[in-house]
């Protein structure tokens, strides 16, 4: 989905931790693409999130998801979810 949104979609990568019930997915994309990522208001990095969230609480898992800043490394946009899932399932993350 984030390919779709920037003009540098090679660029794009996904780091998937995966801790005991914590998933951290750190987002790295072309500087040029961080704010079609982020998008007005934070509509585009709030949808993703609200995504990642569903897909991680129907494995009991909580996400925490950031877009990594290429200029800043120490700097990221952090969205967090600490929303528990229903149902039990495999806790295997994808890059």
């Amino acid at each position: 989905m984030v390919k779709a949104l920037v003009d540098h979609p090679d660029e794009v990568h996904i780091k998937a931790i995966v801790g005991e019930s914590v998933v951290l997915l750190e987002l790295h994309v072309h500087a040029e693409d961080i704010g079609k990522v982020i998008g007005k208001k934070g509509q585009h990095a709030g949808a993703l999130r609200t995504l990642l969230t569903a897909a991680a609480g129907k494995f009991k898992m909580q996400v925490r998801f950031e877009i990594v800043d290429p200029h800043f490394a120490e700097r990221s946009v952090r969205l967090s979810s600490s929303r528990k899932a229903r149902s039990a399932g495999s806790r295997h993350a994808r890059s």
